[in-house]
């Protein structure tokens, strides 16, 4: 009666196969989740970046503005100011226009402040949502 059994050395060899090749699947899997994590976050800083652009556009864009406002209130404030005829009239005059000013400049400070939190927010938000999914990806 023969029995035909393996020997050791290729079951020993058997063992080795299939440890390197477990090893060689979970290699591949993780370089496959850490190009998909990779992939996700470089796609959140995209889309940062494109947002604080744009953001940054609108931001000069209203600073322009606010300077084209305040450049035409000084050169009105000149012109009146060209026709005063006593100290008195030019006392009330560069009163009321330091008072419209400031109004104006606080107006647009706070207009810039809202701008500039909005930009960041939006701005921050896809990185935390790329970076999370980046994170929390499927294994």
């Amino acid at each position: 009666m023969t029995t035909t059994t393996k020997p050791k050395s290729v079951h020993a060899a058997q063992q080795y196969r299939d440890t390197m090749e477990n090893a060689a699947d979970s290699s591949r899997e993780a370089t496959e989740t850490f190009r998909r994590r990779h992939e996700s976050a470089a796609n959140a800083m995209k889309t940062c970046y494109s947002i604080a652009l744009n953001g940054m556009q609108d931001y000069n864009s209203k600073l322009v503005q606010f300077t084209q406002v305040n450049t035409k209130s000084y050169v009105e404030f000149l012109q009146r100011l060209a026709g005063v005829k006593s100290p008195a009239e030019f006392i009330e005059l560069s009163n009321d226009h330091a008072r419209t000013q400031l109004t104006t400049m606080t107006e647009q400070a706070t207009q810039l402040a809202a701008l500039a939190q909005q930009i960041t927010l939006s701005t921050t938000e896809p990185l935390k949502t790329g970076f999370a999914k980046a994170t929390l990806a499927p294994r």
